[in-house]
């Protein structure tokens, strides 16, 4: 049986790109985004959550914060508590304030922030049924982990941290929970033997890019232009939507980051 922990969602929450998404944040600049197309995936990306039933709020955009629309790194969704994030990058920061409301809606007071020094975002977080495994990164720390640690003490999982590949932003860049115990991954990260104990569907040769996907309800949703990988899913038995995120890959962002899914204890 699949739970909502991991795979089966009632709610999303994404929020509309900023006019300046042009300057938001990159490793590598690949070009400037094309904010018509952005929005056009983004509204496919939308309309894909919402075709398995699921409630789903769209934000408005925030200007002053071009990555806003990459909300994930900003909260980890429980069903028993919504647990707000340090964003590693300080351009981000304020990210968390303008979303604690929304959360605050399905959660009430079921929300914990994390304290300082804590860095932590919800790109480096991987949920399944039985743990939470957390990557260090360039935006993950050592506080961060152990700020969460603390924070899921009361829950009934463990923690435990794994290593993001080296020039890799997110550890969820290179991997994705397709099934309480199958696992979508780059061959980079899965080598390193952090899924062990779990079924891995490798990305196919040069398409390491399709490796962050999001299973929500029925659907595994993943980015276009990678049909071998595509084609493996579909094979190993998903149903697959591919959405538009040329856009979105030019400021890193892809197919988790651009919702917060989850099943709320309570609905307000």
């Amino acid at each position: 049986m699949i739970g909502s922990r991991s795979c089966h969602f009632t709610h999303a929450i994404c929020r509309l790109p900023s006019a300046d998404l042009s300057d938001g944040l990159r490793a590598i600049d690949t070009g400037t985004p094309d904010p018509a197309r952005f929005a056009a995936d983004h509204a496919d990306y939308v309309a894909a959550l919402r075709a398995t039933g699921a409630d789903v709020t769209v934000l408005d955009a925030l200007d002053a914060f071009p990555d806003g629309v990459f909300v994930e790194d900003t909260a980890l969704c429980l069903p028993e508590a919504a647990i707000l994030m340090r964003p590693g990058a300080p351009s981000r920061a304020g990210e968390v304030a303008h979303m604690a409301p929304a959360l605050a809606v399905a959660y009430g007071d079921a929300i914990i922030t994390l304290p300082a020094p804590a860095r932590i975002e919800g790109g480096d977080i991987l949920v399944t049924e039985t743990e939470v495994l957390v990557g260090l990164s360039a935006r993950t720390d050592r506080a961060g982990v152990d700020a969460l640690r603390a924070a899921l003490r009361p829950f009934p999982l463990g923690l435990r941290v794994v290593d993001t590949p080296p020039g890799v932003l997110h550890f969820k860049t290179d991997c994705s929970l397709l099934a309480p115990d199958t696992v979508l991954a780059t061959k980079r990260l899965a080598a390193s033997g952090c899924f062990d104990g779990y079924k891995v569907i490798h990305t196919a040769e040069g398409e390491e890019a399709a490796a962050n996907a999001i299973r929500f309800n029925d659907l595994v949703i993943v980015p276009a232009g990678f049909p071998r990988t595509a084609a493996a899913l579909d094979e190993a038995g998903f149903t697959v939507r591919a959405i538009g995120n040329t856009e979105a890959a030019k400021l890193d962002g892809g197919m988790s980051c651009l919702s917060l899914r989850f099943s709320p204890p309570t609905i307000a």
